[in-house]
Protein backbone atom coordinates (compact mmCIF):
# COMPACT_ATOMS: atom_id res chain seq x y z
CA UNK A 1 0.00 0.00 0.00
CA UNK A 2 1.51 3.34 -1.06
CA UNK A 3 1.18 6.56 0.99
CA UNK A 4 -1.87 8.47 -0.23
CA UNK A 5 -2.11 12.26 -0.54
CA UNK A 6 -5.71 13.32 0.01
CA UNK A 7 -5.42 16.91 -1.30
CA UNK A 8 -2.85 19.57 -2.18
CA UNK A 9 -2.14 22.25 0.43
CA UNK A 10 -0.84 22.61 3.92
CA UNK A 11 0.14 19.92 6.42
CA UNK A 12 -1.36 17.02 4.48
CA UNK A 13 -2.10 13.74 6.17
CA UNK A 14 -0.48 10.57 4.88
CA UNK A 15 -1.46 7.00 5.58
CA UNK A 16 1.47 5.01 6.93
CA UNK A 17 3.00 2.70 4.36
CA UNK A 18 2.37 -0.26 6.59
CA UNK A 19 -0.08 -0.91 9.36
CA UNK A 20 -2.74 1.33 7.81
CA UNK A 21 -3.87 2.77 11.14
CA UNK A 22 -1.31 5.48 11.83
CA UNK A 23 -1.51 8.87 10.18
CA UNK A 24 1.45 11.13 9.51
CA UNK A 25 1.62 14.85 8.94
CA UNK A 26 3.43 16.02 5.81
CA UNK A 27 5.06 19.45 6.07
CA UNK A 28 6.01 20.88 2.68
CA UNK A 29 9.19 23.01 2.85
CA UNK A 30 10.50 24.74 -0.29
CA UNK A 31 12.74 27.58 -1.45
CA UNK A 32 16.29 28.80 -0.98
CA UNK A 33 19.12 26.67 -2.39
CA UNK A 34 21.37 28.21 0.26
CA UNK A 35 19.24 26.57 2.95
CA UNK A 36 18.35 23.34 1.19
CA UNK A 37 21.20 21.23 2.65
CA UNK A 38 20.54 22.21 6.26
CA UNK A 39 16.78 21.97 5.68
CA UNK A 40 17.27 18.37 4.54
CA UNK A 41 19.43 17.67 7.60
CA UNK A 42 16.72 19.13 9.84
CA UNK A 43 14.07 17.02 8.14
CA UNK A 44 16.07 13.82 8.59
CA UNK A 45 16.87 14.53 12.24
CA UNK A 46 13.27 15.43 13.04
CA UNK A 47 12.10 11.95 12.10
CA UNK A 48 13.69 10.78 15.35
CA UNK A 49 12.01 13.58 17.30
CA UNK A 50 8.49 13.01 15.95
CA UNK A 51 8.06 9.94 13.74
CA UNK A 52 4.51 11.07 12.88
CA UNK A 53 5.89 14.05 10.89
CA UNK A 54 7.44 13.89 7.42
CA UNK A 55 9.15 17.10 6.22
CA UNK A 56 9.47 17.19 2.41
CA UNK A 57 12.26 19.57 1.36
CA UNK A 58 12.94 21.01 -2.10
CA UNK A 59 14.94 23.93 -3.47
CA UNK A 60 14.35 26.08 -6.52
CA UNK A 61 15.28 29.47 -5.09
CA UNK A 62 13.88 31.88 -2.52
CA UNK A 63 11.42 33.44 -4.97
CA UNK A 64 10.03 30.01 -5.84
CA UNK A 65 9.47 29.16 -2.18
CA UNK A 66 7.80 32.49 -1.46
CA UNK A 67 5.45 32.10 -4.45
CA UNK A 68 4.50 28.60 -3.29
CA UNK A 69 3.80 29.84 0.24
CA UNK A 70 1.63 32.66 -1.11
CA UNK A 71 -0.27 30.21 -3.33
CA UNK A 72 -0.82 27.78 -0.48
CA UNK A 73 1.17 24.86 -1.89
CA UNK A 74 3.84 24.76 0.83
CA UNK A 75 3.76 25.18 4.60
CA UNK A 76 7.20 26.78 5.03
CA UNK A 77 9.18 28.87 2.54
CA UNK A 78 12.97 28.99 2.95
CA UNK A 79 14.50 32.33 1.98
CA UNK A 80 18.03 33.73 1.94
CA UNK A 81 16.64 37.29 1.74
CA UNK A 82 13.72 39.18 3.20
CA UNK A 83 10.43 39.12 1.34
CA UNK A 84 10.09 41.96 -1.14
CA UNK A 85 7.32 44.56 -0.67
CA UNK A 86 5.76 43.30 -3.91
CA UNK A 87 5.67 39.75 -2.52
CA UNK A 88 4.09 40.91 0.74
CA UNK A 89 1.47 42.81 -1.26
CA UNK A 90 0.79 39.73 -3.41
CA UNK A 91 0.40 37.63 -0.26
CA UNK A 92 -2.03 40.09 1.31
CA UNK A 93 -4.03 40.23 -1.92
CA UNK A 94 -4.28 36.45 -1.70
CA UNK A 95 -5.46 36.59 1.91
CA UNK A 96 -2.09 35.48 3.32
CA UNK A 97 -0.28 37.22 6.17
CA UNK A 98 3.40 36.11 6.00
CA UNK A 99 5.14 35.47 9.32
CA UNK A 100 8.93 35.73 9.35
CA UNK A 101 11.40 33.61 11.33
CA UNK A 102 15.16 34.26 11.35
CA UNK A 103 16.63 30.76 11.60
CA UNK A 104 20.36 31.53 11.21
CA UNK A 105 23.04 33.65 9.55
CA UNK A 106 25.25 32.98 6.55
CA UNK A 107 28.53 34.42 5.34
CA UNK A 108 28.00 34.96 1.61
CA UNK A 109 31.46 33.88 0.50
CA UNK A 110 33.38 35.04 -2.56
CA UNK A 111 35.15 32.15 -4.28
CA UNK A 112 38.05 31.99 -6.75
CA UNK A 113 40.12 29.17 -8.21
CA UNK A 114 42.90 27.88 -5.88
CA UNK A 115 45.56 29.00 -8.40
CA UNK A 116 44.44 32.63 -8.07
CA UNK A 117 46.94 34.48 -5.83
CA UNK A 118 44.56 37.29 -4.86
CA UNK A 119 44.67 38.01 -1.13
CA UNK A 120 41.57 40.16 -0.61
CA UNK A 121 38.92 42.34 -2.26
CA UNK A 122 36.92 45.38 -1.20
CA UNK A 123 33.19 45.79 -1.67
CA UNK A 124 33.92 48.52 -4.20
CA UNK A 125 36.17 46.20 -6.22
CA UNK A 126 33.41 43.58 -6.22
CA UNK A 127 30.98 46.21 -7.47
CA UNK A 128 33.39 47.14 -10.26
CA UNK A 129 33.66 43.46 -11.22
CA UNK A 130 29.95 42.58 -11.12
CA UNK A 131 28.14 45.91 -11.54
CA UNK A 132 26.60 47.12 -14.78
CA UNK A 133 28.97 50.10 -15.05
CA UNK A 134 31.94 48.31 -13.50
CA UNK A 135 35.27 48.70 -15.27
CA UNK A 136 37.24 45.72 -13.91
CA UNK A 137 37.40 42.94 -16.49
CA UNK A 138 40.85 41.46 -15.91
CA UNK A 139 42.73 40.23 -12.87
CA UNK A 140 45.75 42.32 -13.86
CA UNK A 141 43.66 45.44 -13.17
CA UNK A 142 43.72 44.35 -9.52
CA UNK A 143 47.47 43.76 -9.57
CA UNK A 144 46.97 39.99 -9.71
CA UNK A 145 49.27 37.94 -11.94
CA UNK A 146 47.34 34.92 -13.13
CA UNK A 147 48.67 31.84 -14.92
CA UNK A 148 49.13 32.52 -18.62
CA UNK A 149 45.86 32.67 -20.55
CA UNK A 150 43.63 33.25 -17.52
CA UNK A 151 43.74 37.01 -16.98
CA UNK A 152 40.10 37.53 -18.01
CA UNK A 153 37.69 37.58 -15.05
CA UNK A 154 34.93 35.05 -15.62
CA UNK A 155 31.97 36.11 -13.49
CA UNK A 156 29.84 33.34 -12.01
CA UNK A 157 26.47 34.46 -10.66
CA UNK A 158 23.02 33.08 -9.76
CA UNK A 159 19.72 33.23 -11.59
CA UNK A 160 17.45 36.11 -10.72
CA UNK A 161 14.92 34.05 -8.73
CA UNK A 162 17.65 33.34 -6.18
CA UNK A 163 17.72 35.07 -2.81
CA UNK A 164 21.51 34.95 -2.98
CA UNK A 165 21.40 36.89 -6.27
CA UNK A 166 19.08 39.47 -4.70
CA UNK A 167 21.10 39.84 -1.51
CA UNK A 168 24.42 40.22 -3.36
CA UNK A 169 22.85 42.90 -5.56
CA UNK A 170 21.61 44.80 -2.51
CA UNK A 171 24.75 44.42 -0.36
CA UNK A 172 27.41 44.84 -3.06
CA UNK A 173 25.86 46.62 -6.06
CA UNK A 174 23.54 48.86 -4.02
CA UNK A 175 19.75 48.72 -3.78
CA UNK A 176 19.18 49.96 -7.34
CA UNK A 177 22.34 48.42 -8.79
CA UNK A 178 22.23 46.16 -11.81
CA UNK A 179 24.46 43.27 -12.79
CA UNK A 180 26.84 43.52 -15.72
CA UNK A 181 25.80 41.37 -18.69
CA UNK A 182 27.85 38.34 -19.63
CA UNK A 183 28.02 36.41 -16.36
CA UNK A 184 27.42 32.68 -16.19
CA UNK A 185 24.25 32.33 -14.13
CA UNK A 186 23.89 29.08 -12.23
CA UNK A 187 20.79 27.36 -10.86
CA UNK A 188 22.19 26.43 -7.45
CA UNK A 189 24.79 27.33 -4.83
CA UNK A 190 26.73 24.10 -5.38
CA UNK A 191 26.84 24.74 -9.13
CA UNK A 192 28.58 28.09 -8.55
CA UNK A 193 31.29 26.54 -6.40
CA UNK A 194 31.81 23.59 -8.76
CA UNK A 195 32.25 25.85 -11.80
CA UNK A 196 34.67 28.20 -10.00
CA UNK A 197 36.73 25.19 -8.90
CA UNK A 198 37.12 24.09 -12.53
CA UNK A 199 37.68 27.55 -14.07
CA UNK A 200 41.04 29.23 -13.30
CA UNK A 201 39.92 32.79 -14.13
CA UNK A 202 36.55 32.57 -12.37
CA UNK A 203 35.03 34.41 -9.44
CA UNK A 204 31.70 33.51 -7.86
CA UNK A 205 29.60 34.04 -4.75
CA UNK A 206 27.70 31.45 -2.74
CA UNK A 207 26.91 30.41 0.81
CA UNK A 208 29.86 29.52 3.03
CA UNK A 209 28.38 26.09 3.70
CA UNK A 210 29.14 25.11 0.09
CA UNK A 211 32.91 25.68 0.39
CA UNK A 212 35.13 22.80 -0.75
CA UNK A 213 38.84 22.10 -1.06
CA UNK A 214 38.50 22.86 -4.78
CA UNK A 215 38.02 26.61 -4.27
CA UNK A 216 39.64 29.50 -2.39
CA UNK A 217 37.76 31.88 -0.08
CA UNK A 218 38.59 35.57 -0.54
CA UNK A 219 38.65 37.85 2.55
CA UNK A 220 36.53 40.98 2.02
CA UNK A 221 37.08 44.56 3.30
CA UNK A 222 34.27 47.09 3.60
CA UNK A 223 36.46 49.77 2.01
CA UNK A 224 40.05 50.47 1.04
CA UNK A 225 42.20 50.62 4.17
CA UNK A 226 39.84 48.51 6.32
CA UNK A 227 40.95 45.04 7.43
CA UNK A 228 39.87 42.23 5.12
CA UNK A 229 37.79 39.63 6.95
CA UNK A 230 37.52 35.98 5.96
CA UNK A 231 34.05 34.40 5.88
CA UNK A 232 33.36 32.05 8.79
CA UNK A 233 30.63 31.08 11.22
CA UNK A 234 32.23 33.39 13.79
CA UNK A 235 32.52 36.44 11.50
CA UNK A 236 28.94 35.94 10.31
CA UNK A 237 27.78 35.81 13.94
CA UNK A 238 29.60 38.95 15.07
CA UNK A 239 28.87 40.91 11.88
CA UNK A 240 32.52 41.61 11.07
CA UNK A 241 32.29 39.89 7.69
CA UNK A 242 30.88 42.51 5.28
CA UNK A 243 28.53 40.19 3.37
CA UNK A 244 26.84 38.33 6.22
CA UNK A 245 23.07 37.90 5.99
CA UNK A 246 20.16 36.48 7.94
CA UNK A 247 18.39 33.34 6.72
CA UNK A 248 14.61 33.12 6.94
CA UNK A 249 11.67 30.79 7.04
CA UNK A 250 8.20 32.17 6.25
CA UNK A 251 4.78 30.75 7.01
CA UNK A 252 1.32 31.83 5.88
CA UNK A 253 0.04 33.22 9.17
CA UNK A 254 1.13 32.17 12.65
CA UNK A 255 2.07 28.48 12.55
CA UNK A 256 0.10 26.04 14.69
CA UNK A 257 0.16 22.36 15.50
CA UNK A 258 2.89 20.23 13.99
CA UNK A 259 4.27 23.11 11.90
CA UNK A 260 4.80 25.24 15.02
CA UNK A 261 6.37 22.32 16.85
CA UNK A 262 8.79 21.79 13.98
CA UNK A 263 9.79 25.48 13.79
CA UNK A 264 10.25 25.59 17.56
CA UNK A 265 12.59 22.61 17.26
CA UNK A 266 14.54 24.23 14.37
CA UNK A 267 15.08 27.31 16.56
CA UNK A 268 15.86 25.22 19.62
CA UNK A 269 19.23 23.82 20.76
CA UNK A 270 19.22 20.69 18.59
CA UNK A 271 18.11 22.42 15.39
CA UNK A 272 20.59 25.24 15.87
CA UNK A 273 23.44 22.77 16.52
CA UNK A 274 22.67 21.08 13.19
CA UNK A 275 22.69 24.49 11.49
CA UNK A 276 26.13 25.28 12.95
CA UNK A 277 27.50 21.88 11.93
CA UNK A 278 26.43 22.67 8.34
CA UNK A 279 28.52 25.86 8.31
CA UNK A 280 25.99 28.52 9.29
CA UNK A 281 25.87 30.84 12.29
CA UNK A 282 23.06 30.03 14.72
CA UNK A 283 20.24 32.50 15.28
CA UNK A 284 20.34 31.67 18.96
CA UNK A 285 23.15 30.76 21.34
CA UNK A 286 24.06 27.09 21.23
CA UNK A 287 25.62 25.33 24.20
CA UNK A 288 27.97 22.48 23.21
Amino acid sequence: MKPTLYAPGLALLLLAACGGGESRTLIQNKGSDTLVNVAQAWAEAYRQVDPTVVVAVSGGGSGTGISAMINGTVDIANCSRKMKPSEIEAAENNGVEPVEFVVGYDALAVYVHPDNPIESLTLEQLRRIYGKDGDIERWSQLGVKMPEGHDEIIRISRQNNSGTYAYFREAVLGGDGEYKLGSRDMHGSKDVVDLVGHTPGAIGYSGLAYATDEVKLVPIARKEGDPAVAPSVETASDGSYPIARPLFMYTAGEPTGKIKEYLDWVLGPEGQRILREKGYAPARAVVN
